[in-house]
């Protein structure tokens, strides 16, 4: 259902733009949220997207869609804009979003921008730029609420009302000692449930689930999903609350780490590729092919040391896709169960072996069977119980060697501190490959005698 309303936005806009329709694109466009509006951008030339933006009127509309588009677009977008423009509109957004798109820019932008901004708001983003961009402390809110544990639930509530009205998450209230150290938590239900004058400590959960400002993005985003909270507060090294990091954040870097895991098992890189040019998209695609080249030329080269068995019995060569396809399909799956249990902490490192084992079991199992299958169609068609076996020890060989490089390279570039996604795809694939062929001719040359 939204994917067929963004394709009507997108078509509708694009003949509203032919016609030179002013007057209703300009309806559409401030009555669209700036999240579709993001969707409509990547269907249009860099011309159009300036002139939708221009027609925007809500200063708060264009720094949502500014956080919504790709590194790329906005970059585009932006350029030649005026530095006061570009302020006006980041000085309303959340200091954690616009952290995020300075860090996009270039060093020297990013400073003439931030000398620009209010005092106040280019302090808070100069400190979330201190950290790194995939930590809690680079993806945490500066703003969040924090009170003394001596503080009573009526002087609480007062201060919600008072003080804390622009807080981004306001289900949390965050409780500290004299030093500004993390101590406690209360939801807004347990405030308005208590008597009054009960001061926070006698009523506050003291068990706090807190991360570290340099703790990996995917693993705070684990936390939160792990416990089911909104938002997981940031302590610093003296565990004083230094920020938090929200449940919309946490479906952000859920989505961002997906995709990346899936564009590098895919072999293509960790960046979208569909808004680049065809240059750039070569550029990126290029190294991640070479492998599988590699490979391809290692191939040709085992299959050319057999080219006198190959001559003798020419149909030794009709088995090789099959055998191929079975090691390359099973490797994929093993590779793919392995990185995804990692990513979402279903697996861990430490279970190496016992991963290893249960793929190479099914590897294993899946062999036989198949092998059995692929090995009788080999011996009636040619009538040759050599070839049949041979074909079956290949499979056999094959789809568990498969397996076990599927399972045992992700798991090992994990302990090692390397994204496992990288293994699944040219690397993962081209190793079968180059393992099914020879295994393939060493089996059959054996049997058959050539």
């Amino acid at each position: 259902m939204q994917t067929d309303r963004n394709r009507i936005l997108v078509e509708s806009i694009r003949r509203l733009l032919r016609r030179g329709a002013t007057t209703h694109l300009g309806k559409i466009v401030n009555k669209t949220h700036a999240a579709d509006l993001s969707v409509v951008f990547r269907s249009l030339s860099l011309s159009q997207q300036r002139r939708l933006f221009d027609m925007i009127k809500d200063i708060e509309q264009k720094g949502v869609l500014f956080s919504e588009l790709d590194k790329d677009t906005f970059l585009d977008l932006i350029e030649g804009m005026k530095v006061e423009d570009l302020v006006e509109i980041l000085e309303r957004m959340p200091t954690d979003d616009v952290a995020d798109l300075l860090g996009r820019l270039p060093e020297e932008k990013a400073q003439t921008i931030l000398d620009k901004m209010k005092k106040d708001d280019s302090a808070e983003v100069e400190h979330l730029l201190r950290y790194e961009d995939d930590t809690a402390g680079g993806i945490m809110v500066p703003d969040f609420i924090a009170l003394s544990e001596h503080v009573t639930a009526r002087e609480a509530i007062e201060s919600l009302q008072k003080e804390h009205l622009d807080v981004e998450m306001p289900f949390y209230l965050y409780v500290v000692d004299e030093y500004g150290k993390l101590v406690g938590v209360s939801s807004l239900r347990q405030l308005v449930v208590v008597p009054p004058e009960t001061p926070l400590k006698d009523f506050m959960t003291t068990d706090v689930f807190s991360v570290q400002t340099d703790m990996d993005q995917e693993e705070v985003a684990k936390i939160v999903a792990r416990y089911d909270i909104l938002a997981v507060p940031v302590v610093d090294d003296a565990h004083r609350l230094v920020g938090i990091v929200t449940v919309d954040d946490v479906i952000d870097i859920f989505r961002r780490e997906a995709t990346e895991d899936i564009l590098k098992m895919a072999g293509v890189g960790d960046e979208f590729v569909e808004t680049k040019s065809v240059l750039k998209s070569s550029r990126i695609r290029l190294p991640w092919l070479f492998a599988s080249c590699m490979g391809g030329i290692i191939a040709f080269f085992i299959i050319g040391k057999f080219e006198s068995s190959l001559s003798r019995i020419a149909y030794l060569a009709a088995f090789i896709p099959v055998i191929m396809g079975m090691g390359g399909n099973i490797g994929t799956q093993s590779s793919t169960i392995v990185v995804r249990g990692l990513a979402t902490g279903r697996l861990n490192v430490r279970d190496i072996w016992s991963v290893v084992f249960k793929e190479l079991s099914i590897g294993l199992i899946l062999g036989l069977v198949y092998g059995l299958l692929i090995g009788s169609v080999a011996h009636f068609r040619y009538s040759m119980y050599a070839l049949g076996l041979s074909v079956a020890l290949a499979v056999v060989c094959s789809m568990s060697v498969a397996a076990l490089v599927g399972s045992l390279v992700p798991m090992g570039f994990a302990r090692i501190n390397i994204d496992p996604a990288v293994a699944t795809g040219p690397l993962v694939t081209t190793a079968i490959d180059i393992i099914s062929v020879f295994s393939y001719f060493m089996i059959a040359t054996t049997l058959l005698g050539i």
